[in-house]
């Protein structure tokens, strides 16, 4: 039976399934990328199994309940009434029409791919793995990790099933694709469904039948020809941001030196109604994606004794910049006959970027821990964090501190610019004021430090 003919079967085609919104779709890793999927879903009335091996995170959506900022608890307990559910059975997966992995994909400590939470992935759906069913793979990884490391884990089933190649399906096959996740935190101007969305199919049914279920939440969907020119779009998209930031905090390291107002140069500069696009400088990059999508094909660059030259040097540059931000501190200090040792600083703000409780990869986490390492007693300020406990690099175990008494600080260090602070009043109180996000931009004082 060919692959046309399978899925024009009315009883048995995933795509008249999701025609008539009857089905499954379960989707792995019920984070920043995961939880707002499962809800994009279930507004097309699909019913959603979420599946998490964090059983607080299933206790919590169990209960109706979000533990994400931006998704309200009204939207959880919508999708339930719609036939959400969650859990950490993964032998529930042998009853999903498809499977949308969702998980991290951090760096280890010496800036290499981790993809111990996809192989674990693959191995935990292995077991229930049906016939007829499509895996997909979102998690940001190098191009060829869905075919060297997804499929093959997947292709050791019981059952003996193979992924689909070629034309040819069979009733001892599975449809494999890799479609990028294109989340972006606290951006409230475009919405989810109006982001377009790439899919690379390991043949081409498996391209379609992921744009049909895509198409059933997104306005455009995009093939591409193959899994590993889906996973480097995704690398390519990240990297341009990278390259174009690290760009930016080059030329304000020298605006400084020079005298200049980056941040007015930009703004200058963004008049151009062509051949310009802005990009804005900061204390180092944060989220899951742009600090590490480049060290992944600078990684899988060496299997083809390719050096990248250009992207590894916009790294080196954006790592340095907590840096950067710390010895500008200890500047600013010396300059009121202050020693950074034993000197009391709050840090405001810890998410990666503003209004959100987002704390991947933050670089506001290293100046903490660089700060201390100084000998600074720091204290933090986020509305987003009553505590910071242990994540995979640091164990800061801090809690929130209340934003008052401000004399009490040698320096307020701004790392992220959220909204709700008055920024004014802030530098007002403070003695010294160090800002990395150009915060205070309007206010006068000889008490503000930009860097």
């Amino acid at each position: 039976m060919s692959t046309l003919e399978f899925i024009s079967s009315p009883s048995d085609s995933l795509a008249t399934k999701l025609d008539n919104r009857t089905a499954r779709i379960g989707v792995i890793g019920l984070g920043y990328v995961g939880l707002p999927l499962v809800l994009l879903f279930s507004e097309q009335d699909f019913r959603i199994t979420g599946f998490d091996i964090d059983d607080k995170k299933i206790d919590v959506l169990s209960k109706g309940g979000s533990y994400i900022v931006r998704i309200p608890e009204t939207e959880i307990q919508g999708a339930k009434r719609k036939g959400f559910t969650a859990t950490s059975d993964y032998s529930r997966i042998a009853d999903m029409d498809a499977i949308i992995i969702c998980v991290p994909t951090p760096l280890n400590d010496h800036h290499e791919p981790d993809l111990s939470f996809i192989a674990a992935t693959a191995e935990s759906i292995a077991p229930h793995l049906r016939s007829g069913q499509v895996v997909i793979l979102e998690s940001t990884t190098y191009p060829g990790t869905t075919e060297e490391l997804l499929i093959p884990i997947l292709e050791k089933n019981p059952l003996g099933l193979k992924a689909a190649r070629g034309d040819e399906y069979s009733k001892d096959t599975f449809f494999v694709a890799f479609s990028p996740e294109r989340e972006d935190p606290g951006n409230d101007t475009v919405a989810r469904c109006d982001i377009p969305k790439v899919v690379g199919g390991l043949n081409p049914q498996a391209t379609e039948l992921g744009r049909k279920l895509y198409g059933t939440i997104f306005h455009r969907t995009v093939p591409v020809s193959t899994p590993a020119a889906a996973e480097m779009t995704k690398l390519l998209e990240n990297i341009y941001r990278c390259v174009n930031i690290a760009l930016v905090n080059e030329l304000k390291l020298l605006s400084l030196r020079m005298g200049i107002d980056i941040w007015e140069v930009i703004a200058a500069a963004s008049t151009k109604p062509f051949g310009f696009q802005a990009f804005y400088p900061g204390p180092g990059l944060g989220g899951h994606c742009i600090p590490i999508d480049p060290f992944y094909l600078s990684w899988k660059a060496k299997e083809y004794d390719f050096h990248t030259r250009f992207i590894e040097l916009a790294g080196e540059i954006n790592l340095n910049m907590p840096y950067h931000v710390v010895q500008s501190t200890a500047t600013a200090l010396n300059k009121q006959c202050k020693s950074m040792n034993g000197s009391n600083i709050l840090v405001l703000g810890l998410a990666y970027k503003k209004d959100i409780d987002d704390l991947r990869e933050s670089p506001s986490l290293t100046i903490i821990e660089l700060l201390q390492k100084e000998g600074a007693q720091v204290s933090y300020n986020d509305p987003f964090f009553a505590t910071v406990g242990r994540g995979r690099k640091y164990n800061l175990e801090m809690k929130n501190t209340p934003l008052d008494n401000l004399k009490q600080y040698d320096c307020v260090l701004i790392v992220t610019d959220h909204s709700s602070y008055d920024y004014a009043a802030i530098v007002e109180e403070a003695n010294l004021v160090v800002d990395t996000r150009n915060a205070t931009k309007g206010i006068q004082s000889t008490k503000i430090v930009h860097c």
